[in-house]
């Protein structure tokens, strides 16, 4: 437990690599009892940190001023740290493959500035084995050090909740692994002072690995089947949310809700999962089956939405439909893996370019990502479907009447959360749909 005194005593440093939405906020809450060197190879995103902005809104700009991470770009700093977090993205590839350049990247980066006696976390979501039998020969070959006796490794798989105010890092339980008993007692350690609710040691690297991705694969499977049923009860002409609504007064009814999947966490993780069981001769029959349900959603929206415009009497090419919202998830500006960008490409096809508005979504990272730029709220006007695609807060405001107010013709509204009161909607001359 030395490194553990050395880190409270301010002798050693924590450094957190990768400051994204995960990674940021953990080197915030550690800068409160340690000195934390925050390092990412983005050097705008340090710029905009160093100068007390928050572009992942997760913290807010005040806790970014106030706190006393040292952010920076320059991967040397990384030396004068003993004990290293890294938090960096493990997206997929256009296969559904994982990739795992991001963290062996990062791995690389740490492997040339490690020094003896260190202690390197993963939080990186990844399949059982990554730590081990991938990032650690890279940290071994970039260091020259050797595992076990120069250096040790944990793994803590990353709980926060891009955008939830509620499920923060100190409210949720953490779950610490290590290579050795005493590493796990300076990982447990240190972890807990900043994870209030606790900390919970699984028995192995792997376990710690194996829980964390299939929590998103679980969670993936239920929405599938929430959106499975949500197609079925469309064609019986029933809605699925008063079905759940309905569903929910059981006491152990699982309170899951239909919608698109996107994100780095939810609509990536399975594959993961799936791709390791490829490895070891299994082949995935559920898992697999919710991702092909979840990744055709977006498809299956447009295409409903061209019915109800033919059904409206609406000319389906150059129709002038607006989508609000952009992201992954309400309240978030991250637009990475958006399956709302599914329904745009669908609607293209149909000679359909949509007027996108997102007030919350990070603008520049749409350009960049998708090409794609937004329209303001001033533009949404002329229209004949609304799709309401993303339940950010700044659309609370919209009510069916001021909707209505944007119409040219068609008067279709599609509300894909639910999030306004269909019978006022119905009421108001709208021709309303929700999954």
């Amino acid at each position: 437990m030395k490194l553990y005194e050395n880190l409270l005593r301010g002798i050693d440093k924590l450094s957190l690599i990768g400051l994204g939405y995960v990674g940021m906020p953990i080197a915030v809450a550690f800068a409160k009892s340690l000195k934390v060197i925050g390092f990412d190879v983005n050097a705008e995103k340090i710029a905009k940190y160093k100068a007390g902005v928050d572009p992942t809104r997760e913290v807010g700009d005040e806790a970014i001023k106030n706190c006393g991470v040292d952010f920076t770009c320059d991967e040397k700093r990384l030396k004068e740290a003993k004990f290293h977090i890294v938090a960096v993205p493990t997206p997929i590839n256009s296969d559904k493959t994982p990739d795992l350049n991001p963290v062996v990247s990062a791995t690389k980066i740490l492997g040339r500035n490690l020094t003896k006696g260190s202690v390197v976390v993963y939080e990186s979501t990844v399949y059982p084995g990554v730590t081990e039998d991938v990032c650690v020969p890279v940290l071994e070959a970039e260091s020259g050090l050797k595992w076990g006796e120069d250096f040790f490794v944990g793994y803590s798989p990353e709980r926060i909740n891009p955008g939830d105010k509620e499920h923060r890092l100190d409210t949720i339980i953490k779950i610490v692994s290590a290579d050795t008993p005493d590493t796990l007692d300076v990982v447990a350690a240190v972890y807990a002072l900043v994870a209030k609710a606790g900390v919970y040691r699984a028995e192995s690297i792997k376990v710690a690995e194996a829980a964390k991705v299939i929590e998103n694969s679980q969670r993936d499977i239920n929405i599938a089947f929430m959106n499975e049923l949500s197609m079925i009860f469309d064609r019986l002409g029933i809605d699925t949310k008063a079905v759940l609504a309905a569903a929910g007064t059981k006491w152990n009814f699982l309170n899951f809700k239909p919608g698109l999947v996107g994100g780095h966490c939810i609509g990536v993780d399975p594959y993961y999962l799936t791709y390791k069981a490829e490895q070891i001769g299994y082949h995935s029959r559920i898992i697999l089956a919710g991702r092909q349900i979840n990744d055709g959603m977006g498809n299956y929206i447009a295409g409903t939405l061209i019915k109800k415009l033919i059904a409206a009497d609406v000319p389906v090419k150059h129709a002038r439909v607006a989508l609000l919202g952009f992201t992954f998830k309400e309240n978030c500006p991250d637009t990475r893996n958006t399956r709302v960008i599914d329904i745009i490409n669908e609607l293209e096809e149909y000679g359909i370019e949509p007027l996108i508005y997102d007030p919350v979504a990070d603008k520049d990272e749409a350009v960049r990502e998708y090409g794609i730029s937004f329209c303001g709220e001033e533009e949404l006007k002329e229209l004949d479907a609304v799709v309401i695609a993303v339940a950010h807060k700044e659309f609370d405001n919209f009510t069916p009447e001021t909707i209505l107010q944007m119409y040219r013709s068609g008067k279709v509204l599609f509300d894909i959360k639910g999030v306004l009161n269909k019978t006022k909607c119905e009421d108001a001359g709208l021709l309303y749909w929700r999954l």
